[in-house]
């Protein structure tokens, strides 16, 4: 066996052009799918590092009457199923929180939850330092558990104060990953008290409002199936429980945690794992044709082998090391190659991936082991079929030969052609694909947001509730806030609000006043936004109708609203709605709209915008925000401003996340961005692997044909004989290819139709343009041997024959 590996060797480094060739063209292959397998077996093969994540769900509410789906749960929801369900063998919730950490150094906003007392022990995370919450203090105590990166890198001694009060920190948990808490919000600090909102009265937390992230641990004996359809009985059980609660309707269902992390990365990977896939399977072809013209030049040396005693299975290892220990090579080049692209992904998919901080994707034993076996198989894909041809090379015409060449016998012809066409109709399906999502992308991006991004600043705060527990208070510290702001140098506007574009609130219940109103669960709901006068101006919002906010537009006062300019048509059809009553949230508060604004994409770049509505800052408001700047500062001045002027106010308040609105709107079509890229990439390399391969087939096969073209020229035929003589011979198999891709192309439309915008999955032009792209640099392949062919000289092919 080593000898004949050691020949193996040897025939390659004779080849180097060859050689050469298929290392690169497997490597490619090899380098891109361990690329994508890497990210795939972090996001989703290795799993969280809980007790059986797979034994625990996510719960979620849905009230599809309302456009309402997978929602958190309402705290009444969550304690009526705690005290009626039989499924679980642990229960338990998680109130998303931000809180202010002061005394120690400078205020940090910081980030995590209010917990039920075993969220953790229901994870099966035990402290390395300290303790998990106890039961009797999910209630009132004041305790926290905390990271241990956050333990090492701020806490300076115990007690600390969060929120402005002191709680005691009772234990040191290790570091939770990002695909659970969340990438943008690094979750640091949890607490008990979970069914709390801050803003949020006991009465009106009650009615229904969802704010709870809800785990239940399935018993050994109860299947996620079982689990399911057990949840109506419990819906309905609490139906009856709460007749009045604005949830009543909700239907529940629930989603394992593996699942629950990496359902809407799926699909998108899912087509990457396919786009790759077609990748190799076109470097496969090509590098099978290579072989099967290299191992077809060789039949003197095979009938002479044959000739002194070696027998066939010999003969067929003997041309199958070849392949494999290409194959190998080319592995060992892929894992350099993927080793160099893992980590360009992440980076590209800023806060689009649920990677860790300081995530260091390397060469795992499982991508190690998946490389080894890619490049077996891969070699025994691309050599088998061209050794075994080899191997029945039939002894006397092989001597016969001589010294010349030939191009195999008809069989193997129409093996390379099959090839050719395979590889065509590859590329065009991956070519299609990445067509279609570009086009998407650049529609996307052409959207009109309905505020202007450019040269806006934003950061988070949140306000203590042991300092601004009530409204007039909230209320107090934005007019300080914005007073302060509007005197800093270089800022044109400023403003504090609820939510902002993109990174919006909830949804928030309302219903006419002038016709009967429906009862609470039937309302609809859209979103609603707490905005100051000002407001805005800032973000180049226009007033339609009606008016702006302005600073008699206070507590106690009317309440006012303003509505979308969709909203009014959709809720005001054929009318005036200045002057009118809306009833908002689930208290049914009578608000008089004074105002119609410009529509805003809100919530998602590529959601269309419908019914919105703006209270007045001073009327509705929570102690959390995000302060708005627009300014041509750059990012770290103006933070380092913003911050300035902020302790000016209140020195216990922390900005958190400071960003520009560019870096938002970019972050929401991150995934988008992703997929077109990479996707765009892989086709560009298929095109490249896939015309490569046409020219080598062309060019062997005219390499082959010389004597015969110059047989033909001395009969009398012409240059432009010979062109188009060859030209047709290779068009055909990619003719035959551009066909197959069509149906291709259209079936992988239909399966990346979810992740299109505004664009057809089988749209004409685009796959015309794909086919007629790919033809083209078909036959400029074939064009390039043909034009050589034409060019030989009569006299010398005859000789060399």
């Amino acid at each position: 066996m080593m000898r004949d590996l050691r020949f193996a060797f040897r025939q390659l480094l004779k080849s180097p052009g060859f050689t050469l060739l298929a290392l690169l063209t497997l490597a490619i292959g090899i380098g891109l799918n361990s690329a994508i397998f890497s990210l795939i077996d972090d996001l989703f093969l290795r799993g969280l590092p809980y007790r059986e994540p797979d034994r625990v769900v996510h719960m979620y509410a849905n009230a599809k009457e309302r456009d309402l789906n997978e929602i958190p749960l309402s705290a009444p929801r969550f304690m009526h199923y705690r005290d009626a369900q039989t499924i679980f063998s642990d229960f338990a919730a998680e109130n998303f929180a931000a809180f202010t950490l002061t005394g120690l150094g400078d205020p940090v906003q910081v980030f995590g939850g209010r917990l039920t007392w075993n969220y953790f022990d229901l994870l099966g995370v035990r402290p390395i330092r300290g303790r998990n919450f106890l039961a009797e203090e999910e209630k009132r105590a004041d305790v926290a558990l905390v990271t241990e990166r956050f333990w090492r890198a701020r806490l300076g001694g115990d007690p600390n104060v969060i929120d402005g009060v002191s709680h005691t920190v009772v234990g040191v948990l290790p570091n939770q990953p990002a695909a659970w808490f969340g990438t943008n919000a690094v979750a640091e600090v949890w607490t008990t008290k979970p069914f709390v909102i801050p803003g949020f009265s006991y009465e009106r937390m009650m009615r229904g409002t969802g704010f709870l992230r809800v785990l239940g641990r399935l018993k050994p004996s109860v299947t996620q199936e079982q689990a399911g359809a057990a949840l109506p009985s419990l819906d309905r059980s609490y139906a009856a429980e709460y007749p009045s609660n604005l949830d009543r309707t909700a239907a529940t269902s629930i989603k394992t945690m593996p699942e629950d992390v990496t359902g809407n990365l799926r699909p998108a990977f899912a087509t990457l794992l396919a786009a790759v896939t077609l990748v190799l399977l076109i470097a496969c072809s090509n590098v099978a044709n290579l072989l099967l013209a290299r191992f077809s030049g060789r039949r003197r040396e095979i009938a002479l082998r044959i000739a002194l005693g070696a027998s066939r299975p010999t003969v067929l290892r003997l041309f199958l090391f070849e392949s494999l220990l290409v194959s190998a090579l080319a592995g060992m080049a892929g894992a350099f190659l993927a080793w160099r692209l893992v980590p360009l992904i992440p980076s590209m998919a800023s806060n689009v991936l649920p990677l860790d901080r300081g995530y260091d994707p390397g060469l795992s034993l499982q991508m190690l082991g998946f490389m080894t076996t890619l490049s077996i198989l891969t070699g025994l894909a691309v050599g088998m079929y061209p050794s075994l041809q080899a191997s029945r090379a039939d002894l006397i015409d092989g001597l016969k030969e001589g010294a010349r060449g030939a191009s195999g016998s008809q069989r193997q012809q129409r093996f390379r052609k099959i090839l050719v066409g395979a590889q065509v109709a590859l590329s065009v399906a991956l070519l299609a694909a990445a067509a279609l999502l570009i086009t998407s992308f650049v529609r996307l991006t052409r959207q009109d947001l309905g505020f202007d991004p450019e040269h806006v600043w934003v950061g988070f705060i949140t306000l203590p509730q042991a300092r601004y527990g009530d409204l007039d208070a909230r209320q107090r510290f934005v007019d300080r806030t914005l007073a302060a702001l509007r005197n800093l140098p270089g800022l044109e506007s400023a403003s504090v609000s609820g939510d902002i574009p993109l990174l919006g609130g909830g949804r928030t219940l309302y219903a006419r006043a002038d016709v009967e109103v429906p009862p609470v669960d039937k309302r609809a709901s859209a979103p609603g936004h707490d905005i100051p006068p000002g407001y805005l101006k800032t973000w180049g919002i226009p007033v339609v109708a009606g008016r702006d906010f302005d600073e008699h537009d206070l507590a106690g006062r009317q309440n006012v609203v303003l509505i979308s300019q969709a909203g009014a048509k959709k809720v005001f059809p054929n009318e005036n709605p200045i002057g009118k009553t809306l009833l908002v949230t689930s208290a049914g508060t009578p608000a008089e709209i004074v105002g119609v604004v410009g529509d805003v994409r809100s919530q998602r770049v590529a959601e269309p915008p419908g019914m919105e509505f703006y209270r007045p800052w001073a009327q509705e408001n929570f102690p959390f925000g995000i302060i708005t700047v627009r300014s041509r500062l750059e990012l770290n001045a103006l933070t380092h401003l913003v911050q300035s002027a902020l302790t000016t106010v209140d020195p216990g308040i922390a900005v958190a996340q400071p960003q520009t609105m560019e870096v938002v709107v970019a972050q929401t079509l991150g995934q988008a961005r992703l997929m077109m890229w990479l996707l765009g990439i892989f086709a560009a390399v298929a095109m490249a692997l896939a015309t490569v391969g046409i020219y080598g087939a062309v060019a062997y096969t005219v390499g082959q044909r010389t004597g015969e073209f110059g047989v033909r020229m001395a009969f009398g035929a012409e240059t432009r004989d010979i062109l188009r003589l060859v030209v047709d011979q290779g068009m055909r198999p990619v003719i035959a290819g551009l066909a197959v891709g069509l149906a291709a192309a259209l079936a992988l439309g239909r399966l990346i139709a979810s992740q299109l915008y505004q664009t057809s999955a089988h749209s004409p032009f685009l796959l015309a343009a794909t086919m007629a792209s790919l033809g083209l640099a078909a036959l400029l392949a074939c064009v390039i041997p043909a034009r050589r062919a034409s060019l030989v000289s009569p006299v010398d092919a005859l000789r060399a024959e």
